[in-house]
């Protein structure tokens, strides 16, 4: 089973390079990000304290969550229905990018969501996950584990320009830096699955590259890693 784990910050170009190496591979894509921000949608609706953990992971066991894929290349997203809604734009909004930071960081939260993204990827027989712990946690052995990263100027000038994240468009480009400087804050400093680069990883400054070739150079290194391993 081939799985891609894909990782990095707001804004360091893991959408659109996870969706297109989903094009150039024929896996499924898996936005685990969406996960999160459904469980938040899910108990900000149910009137549940975000910051009490037993409450929110009730809420992660009681969700019925479903994920597809939609749309070819870089146009490809991820479907997203809670308990038969589809909520793929309801969940893209500031207060849901707040939400789910807050909730990530309930240990039990995240093992709950943690199991569904390994089911998710057994029963599509493998995939490219994108997120901010595949390859520390969720897929330790995967094939190949990618780590992206970009500078700040250009992380936030990104997340204002992309149409699959409309809760930046409104913001000011400071404003929009400070939102993710919080989010990186949170992700990094959690006790449970902080964000980080693996030893194994291969880190990839997307700052001044061509989206193209950085798709391409993650190809050649999967392609390289296939061959010694077949």
């Amino acid at each position: 089973m081939t799985v891609i784990a894909i990782d990095g910050p707001s804004g360091s170009g893991k959408s659109t390079i996870s969706r297109l190496l989903a094009h150039e591979t024929h896996l499924p894509y898996l936005d685990t990000g969406a996960m999160y921000r459904a469980v938040a949608l899910f108990a900000v609706q149910s009137g549940i304290d975000l910051h009490d953990a037993a409450l929110v992971e009730k809420c992660a066991d009681d969700l019925q969550l479903e994920l597809t894929n939609e749309g070819e290349k870089s146009e490809l997203k991820q479907r997203v229905l809670i308990n038969g809604t589809d909520v793929t734009f309801d969940i893209r909004t500031m207060e849901m990018s707040q939400s789910a930071s807050i909730i990530a960081v309930h240990p039990g939260v995240r093992k709950r969501l943690v199991q569904r993204q390994r089911d998710w990827v057994a029963e599509h027989g493998g995939g490219v996950v994108e997120g901010r712990d595949i390859g520390s946690v969720v897929f330790p052995n995967a094939t190949l584990k990618v780590f992206l990263t970009a500078n700040e100027e250009e992380r936030a000038k990104r997340r204002q320009q992309d149409v699959a994240a409309p809760e930046f468009a409104n913001l000011s480009h400071a404003d929009t830096q400070k939102e993710m400087a919080k989010r990186d804050k949170r992700d990094s400093s959690r006790e449970v699955s902080p964000l980080q680069a693996t030893d194994d990883a291969v880190v990839v400054d997307t700052s001044h590259k061509d989206i193209h070739e950085v798709v391409d150079t993650i190809m050649t290194e999967l392609r390289r890693r296939q061959e010694v391993g077949s």
